[in-house]
């Protein structure tokens, strides 16, 4: 659980307020990997080799677009923060 957020990595689901998000296997497998040290930035590099493969040799492209995917489908942009440079972090949207 992080705060609204709730998955369950054995049935492999995820909830956002209790409503269920219904996600791809790589958005699942993306979402699991940035909640495994949330709020910790995850690079782009070890992102694409846990989700992916390591011998996955396609466009870092995707990966931005499974975020886009991630971020809509978790309700905003708020929860995945960009790190230039860098790569990814999980964090709690402030809710107003």
């Amino acid at each position: 659980m992080f705060g609204p957020l709730t998955v369950d990595l054995r049935t492999r689901q995820a909830e956002v307020d209790g409503k269920p998000v219904h996600l791809t296997r790589r958005e699942f497998d993306l979402l699991a990997a940035l909640l495994s040290d949330a709020g910790a930035v995850r690079q782009r590099e070890d992102l694409i080799n846990e989700v992916w493969d390591p011998n996955w040799h396609g466009s870092t492209r995707t990966l931005d677009v499974h975020i886009g995917s991630l971020r809509a489908k978790l309700g905003g942009r708020e929860w995945i923060e960009a790190v230039r440079g860098v790569g990814f972090r999980l964090v709690l949207p402030q809710r107003v």
